[in-house]
């Protein structure tokens, strides 16, 4: 057995805490540009295919027009001819532009596609390492918030990323049009920019502001959502549905007005945006038109100005809404990537070895723990679970019960002291080890969509069918099993919700038998079962726990009476352990507990059979 760890300090346990105060909107944060772009440097290729495809549908853009000026040009003296030649390069250009501008769209989207799958499958692989103490502290509306709704911005602008490009190369090829066709009037054109760029420095902040208020509406609104699906059954048993929707309701209300206000902040420059583009044909066409009326200009130069103005602004209209994506984006990105460097507390030491014929013993030596570290759960807890040794843990709710049995699978870091498991310090060992040597029932079981025999092989992929039904017999789950319709092959609904619920905790006592662990764990796990069918499950566990070593935590105290040892707790200590005879004899709180249990029982019994004997012959 290693030494005895000494005392460390732990690192406050991480959350995502709320959104309000993000000042990332708005912000080009080149820290997460760069992260952005190690999530595209495995797509170069593609990158470059579909940045040249824009760009070649950008240069097509910006030839037609001059292509159609030079045909009237041609057309106007009757130079049938030049006409004709010109009109068979715009006729190439329409299709070439075609081509490029579907290729392009089709490979920016695939892209796109690609780099969300990748971004969704880190965000998925970290969530299934993250710590039970980052969770325990964080809102499941705000995760979803962000493994959907910034997931969806950041796709968003992936979509437009080249787009952005292309219409960046429009505008420059435009203006250097304009100014080649004739240069005074293509300054003239070009005048109206400054009031562009005007307006838009006085729509950045407020933009900004309301994006960001968007964002923490939604967020909000969010979590209360989930918040009230999560609990529909105890929203329905106390009848609170028109309190909530009203709760809800100004929730909804404020992302509402936050989300018309955004709405709003976007589409604020695309009237202002037409206004300037009227500015700039209105000095084309008074201009341009006289003089086209002095002989100073071709019909069919002024018909390019015009073309190229209406084609100017467009660009500048896409560039400043893609802008807007791109502060989304930035956003997105800073709350993605603050999930993905989420710390996982819990992970396996370089060194770590591989649980492997080994006693099946837990020790505990000395261990001080608490979910916040300043208000200790279990206070210098010393206690030691011979292999085979079946042990419950006993005490009134808060005692620490639960704690042990989450530190002994180390879902938690101790405070003070260690955790041993088949003599291994639990941090010197891998975690895949640790969990295939202990196997746990808990008292709310959680079933997964897909078949009941997919869940029972949940952790135990090579299980036979054989295994299965073996272990359902087990636990007196193969009866109800073989009355469903599809047997072994009924498919469950949401977390099981189409059987009842001590149906489904027989599933879960099935799930971790298969597995054959060396140390069981059981977690309140008859808590949940009607006395008929925990009748069965007495039986059944006196032939589980045979060979191997158990520890269980049961409010029912009867049903750990015949345990080798009992060890009870309170307010995070040891009080006192033995098996049930001794601690009877001692009049201590198990004796207490128990007695005051059974005299309830009794009492029940009688309310509800009318037999006054009962209670004396039990």
């Amino acid at each position: 057995m290693t030494e005895t760890a000494q005392p460390q300090a732990r690192a406050p346990r991480a959350s995502l805490g709320s959104s309000e105060g993000d000042d990332i909107f708005g912000t080009f944060d080149i820290k997460v540009a760069r992260r952005f772009l190690g999530y595209l440097a495995p797509h170069k290729g593609a990158i470059f295919a579909a940045q040249s495809a824009v760009l070649a549908s950008a240069a097509c853009q910006v030839a037609i027009p001059a292509l159609t000026g030079a045909a009237i040009s041609k057309a106007v003296p009757h130079d049938v001819s030049g006409l004709n030649q010109t009109l068979a390069v715009f006729g190439g250009v329409a299709v070439a532009y075609i081509i490029t501008f579907f290729v392009g769209e089709w490979l920016s989207q695939r892209l796109a596609q690609r780099v969300i799958f990748d971004v969704r499958r880190t965000m998925f692989a970290h969530f299934q390492d993250v710590s039970l103490s980052f969770m325990d502290k964080t809102h499941v509306g705000r995760i979803m918030s962000r493994l959907q709704g910034d997931v969806n911005a950041l796709q968003e602008f992936l979509e437009n990323m080249n787009g952005a490009l292309g219409d960046a190369a429009t505008l420059v090829g435009i203006t250097v049009m304009l100014l080649a066709t004739d240069l005074k009037l293509g300054l003239l054109t070009l005048t109206v920019l400054p009031a562009l760029i005007v307006v838009r420095a006085v729509w950045l902040p407020y933009s900004k502001r309301s994006f960001r208020e968007a964002r923490d509406a939604s967020s909000t609104a969010n979590s209360a959502l989930a918040e009230n699906i999560n609990g529909i059954r105890t929203v329905q048993e106390t009848r609170r549905e028109a309190v909530n929707f009203d709760l809800y309701k100004d929730k909804a209300h404020d992302n509402f007005k936050a989300q018309v206000g955004a709405s709003w902040m976007t589409q604020i420059m695309v009237p202002t945006v037409d206004v300037l583009t009227g500015l700039a044909m209105a000095v084309v066409i008074v201009v341009g038109g006289e003089a086209v009326l002095g002989g100073g200009l071709g019909v069919g130069v002024m018909v390019t100005f015009i073309l190229y103005v209406q084609r100017f602004f467009e660009p500048v209209r896409m560039l400043s809404m893609q802008y807007t994506i791109m502060q989304r984006a930035m956003a997105a990105g800073h709350r993605i990537f603050e999930v993905i460097d989420v710390p996982v507390s819990i992970v396996d030491k370089p060194d770590a070895e591989v649980l492997k014929d080994v006693p099946a013993t837990v020790e505990f030596r000395n261990v001080t723990f608490g979910y916040d570290p300043a208000r200790p759960v279990l206070h210098d807890i010393s206690l030691m679970v011979r292999p085979k040794e079946v042990v419950a843990l006993v005490g009134p709710t808060g005692s620490g019960k639960t704690s042990i049995i989450a530190l002994t699978h180390r879902f938690y870091e101790v405070d003070q002291g260690q955790v041993l498991v088949g003599g291994h310090d639990v941090r010197d060992v891998t975690q895949e080890s640790l969990g295939r040597t202990i196997g746990m029932v808990l008292q709310e079981p959680f079933l997964f969509t897909g078949t009941i025999e997919d869940n029972i092989r949940y952790n135990t992929l090579s299980a036979t069918r054989a295994d299965i039904e073996a272990a359902a017999r087990a636990v007196s789950a193969h009866d109800f099993i073989m009355r469903l319709p599809q047997g072994y092959d009924t498919p469950l609904g949401q977390r099981g919700r189409n059987i009842s619920m001590g149906q489904r905790q027989l599933i879960s006592f099935a799930r971790a038998l298969v597995a054959d662990p060396q140390i069981l764990i059981l977690d309140e796990a008859t808590a949940n079962i009607d006395s008929f069918t925990e009748q069965a499950i007495q039986k059944a566990l006196k032939v589980l726990f045979a060979g191997r070593t158990c520890m269980v935590i049961a409010h029912r105290l009867a049903t750990i009476r015949d345990a080798d040892r009992i060890v009870v707790l309170q307010q995070g200590r040891i009080l006192e352990q033995g098996n049930h005879d001794e601690l009877m004899q001692t009049g201590g709180l198990y004796s207490h507990l128990y007695t005051s249990a059974h005299a309830s029982f009794d009492d029940q019994v009688v309310a509800t059979t009318g037999d006054s004997e009962f209670a004396t012959r039990t």
